[in-house]
């Protein structure tokens, strides 16, 4: 129990805690399929720039979905163990000046499409309104991790939109196995708040998934790397991809193994061990493209 002398948070205190920006996790699960296709609809070698402004926006949108979630559930997550003490659930932070921040990082974010071509701006308003849609939608359906994986996985479009591309079928392929994905660890997440979710009121795939929760992660995890594996197909990747598939297949095993207690604090070790899933893809890919460029 923290000290009664403790000082209160600050402004700023509450704002990271409002941003997430001490839990990186959720930036590193958006940026990893971000740079895999910034990386790939830039034929290998996208410009400095580029990678700056999608991974500055990764960073500015995710901070401004966790505000605009956080807004969302405000009634709901004093309900829950994990969240009770958020920023806005507990006081600190009053929901319309949360609204202001959501509008700030969102007007932020949309100043960096002023680097970028005409197209790219009519394809954000698509991020902009699945991130403002999905807190809302756990109200509504037992899919709101579908919502989520379409938010996660619309800048890969935007990717290769933004370098001069229309998406084709490679990219619309990419799109899918993240969205798999990302269903599938936003489950794990989601399983960790089972129990209060079900008192609140709260609808969610670990809900409706139920005693098949594992199986159906399974299934899913299966999808991204079949999706993967027809993108490096295509791509002629070589083996340095497929020794990534391979390292992708042993971490899913270990989250599986590491979750089949359902215990909450294992469930969300698995969801954030997913991090290293995405990054070992990301390496997978940048040394497939060099062996596959390299003279013979």
């Amino acid at each position: 129990m923290p000290s009664s002398n403790a000082s209160p948070p600050s402004r700023l205190d509450n704002l990271v805690a409002l941003t997430r920006l001490d839990r990186p996790i959720g930036i590193w699960l958006l940026l990893w399929p971000t740079l895999w296709a910034v990386w790939i609809a830039g034929d290998g070698h996208p410009s400095f720039r580029m990678v700056l402004i999608f991974s500055l926006g990764v960073v500015l949108m995710r901070s401004a979905g966790c505000v605009i979630n956080d807004y969302a559930d405000r009634d709901f997550d004093s309900q829950v163990w994990r969240t009770v003490d958020r920023p806005i659930a507990a006081g600190r932070v009053r929901p319309e000046d949360a609204l202001w921040i959501f509008a700030g990082l969102v007007a932020v974010s949309a100043s960096l499409l002023l680097f970028l071509n005409r197209a790219t701006f009519y394809w954000s308003f698509g991020a902009l309104a699945l991130a403002t849609l999905y807190p809302f939608m756990k109200r509504h359906t037992y899919l709101p991790q579908v919502v989520l994986g379409a938010a996660f996985s619309w800048a890969i479009p935007m990717a290769f939109v933004a370098q001069g591309k229309t998406p084709d079928s490679l990219c619309w392929l990419l799109y899918a196995a993240n969205l798999a994905w990302t269903v599938g660890y936003d489950t794990q997440y989601a399983m960790a708040d089972r129990h209060d979710d079900l008192k609140a009121g709260v609808k969610s795939t670990a809900i409706l998934f139920g005693e098949m929760d594992l199986f159906i992660i399974a299934c899913l995890q299966t999808l991204f790397l079949a999706g993967l594996a027809l993108v490096g197909r295509q791509l002629q990747l070589g083996w340095p991809w497929w020794a990534g598939l391979a390292g992708a297949v042993g971490l899913f095993a270990w989250q599986l193994r590491h979750t089949l207690t359902r215990q909450p604090v294992a469930c969300l070790e698995a969801f954030k061990h997913n991090h290293w899933v995405g990054m070992l893809v990301f390496v997978a890919l940048l040394a497939g493209w060099l062996q596959h460029v390299a003279p013979a």
